[in-house]
């Protein structure tokens, strides 16, 4: 179903984007930008499979990413260089105008997308992200959040783990956070491990030099966009609050937002169904 090629984007410095793409007519092009940032694309490969019975499926890994370049000196890891990678894409294999769909850290990058070429993007869906900083005490009032995010962040603080390992850790131990639906983890659990996962974002989050994703007033600058926009998100999201979506949706005219009932930060697995059903109708 899937091609999949390395196609350039830059040559200064040399970056290749790892690209798997469905066919499908051009003028129903759906980018899809995943998240991590140090993840790949390919956990949200299902349910989106489905929708190449319609839709032009492109799905890129993030330079630094997957089987995209690495090795990049730190400070080519930023937002913008990764925003305008994917417009560079769209050039290069011909798609003037897309339906973009990012997902969690992608969603971030969706947005910012969208504000430098919005005459690029049709609609918009932000899945599983936020408009604005999650500040630190967002789950002090919920203690089931609390206890299953605590287990990741001893994993990030675990100085035997570095590179790749750390991040495939902090991964498998989020998991039970970002899942609703216990019953369904040790699919999830498989389904990471055909990911492959960098550290080449790490580096620079950690060093201080990796810039913040999220865009100062962000909603005044999405509204002034008009493009239509739909937030798609769990309602037991313990990554970003969906409190804050709703607040977003309502304040975006062009936005609606999609709360799926038992449903965590992963959605498309705990609710593949229904998540891509929402998907589906507001593209069409």
């Amino acid at each position: 179903m899937f091609t999949e090629e390395l196609i350039a984007v830059s040559q200064q410095p040399c970056v290749e984007l790892f690209v798997a793409q469905t066919t499908g007519p051009s003028h129903r092009t759906v980018l899809v930008i995943h998240g991590g940032p140090d993840w790949d694309h390919t956990y949200l490969r299902e349910p989106l499979s489905k929708l190449a019975r319609t839709h032009r499926l492109v799905m890129p890994d993030l330079r630094g990413c997957g089987r995209s370049t690495r090795g990049l000196p730190d400070d080519q890891y930023t937002p913008d260089t990764a925003v305008n990678d994917l417009i560079l894409l769209m050039d290069n294999i011909g798609v003037d105008q897309a339906d973009i769909l990012g997902f969690s850290y992608g969603g971030l990058l969706a947005q910012r997308l969208a504000l430098a070429a919005p005459h690029r993007v049709r609609r918009l869906i932000l899945a599983s992200t936020t408009v604005k900083a999650v500040p630190a005490d967002a789950f002090d009032d919920w203690p089931d959040a609390v206890e299953r995010r605590t287990v990741q962040a001893g994993v990030w603080s675990n100085p035997h783990l570095t590179g790749p390992e750390l991040t495939r850790a902090a991964a498998v131990a989020a998991a039970p956070a970002n899942l609703w639906r216990h019953e369904i983890l040790p699919a999830y659990l498989r389904r990471l491990e055909s990911v492959r996962f960098s550290a080449e974002w790490l580096r620079p989050l950690r060093a201080g030099i990796l810039p913040q994703a999220v865009l100062e007033d962000a909603v005044p600058r999405l509204t002034a966009l008009a493009i239509p926009t739909l937030f798609l998100h769990g309602r037991y999201d313990m990554t970003f609050p969906a409190l804050f979506v709703q607040q977003a949706a309502d304040a975006i005219p062009s936005a609606s937002a999609k709360i799926l009932e038992t449903a965590g930060h992963m959605a498309h697995i705990d609710q593949p169904d229904t998540w891509l059903a929402a998907v589906s109708e507001f593209l069409d």
